[in-house]
């Protein structure tokens, strides 16, 4: 059975850094491409960054230059770091996996796997 779980979400002022941690189990981490994306309330799920097997990152124009995603094979974990938070950065967060054979993908319906989520909340 397949698990993803989230932590690492809080309660953040502007400007602050989180970092956000997935561990995933039941599956060989290394054959997937894993993704954050975040959902706000009344929002559509909405893609944040990729990272594939092969360690490249895609990131979504609005994070790029504040988040890192990154991930350790040897711990079943993808990561990501958040600087320079902003309030519309406010949403829950989900890590996700797709097989590598399909490559990058940004749309969340390609995706086999999710967490359950954590809430990042930044005042503002």
């Amino acid at each position: 059975q397949v698990q993803l779980v989230e932590s690492g979400g809080g309660l953040v002022q502007a400007g602050g850094s989180l970092r956000l941690f997935c561990t995933a189990s039941g599956l060989t981490f290394s054959q997937y491409g894993m993704s954050w994306f975040r959902q706000a309330p009344g929002k559509e799920r909405e893609f944040v960054a990729a990272i594939t097997w092969s360690d490249s990152v895609t990131y979504a124009d609005s994070v790029k230059g504040r988040f890192t995603a990154s991930r350790d094979n040897a711990k079943n974990t993808v990561y990501l770091q958040m600087n320079s938070l902003k309030p519309e950065d406010t949403a829950v967060y989900l890590c996700a996996a797709v097989p590598k054979y399909r490559g990058l993908v940004l749309t969340p319906n390609a995706y086999n796997y999710w967490g359950q989520g954590t809430q990042v909340t930044v005042s503002s």
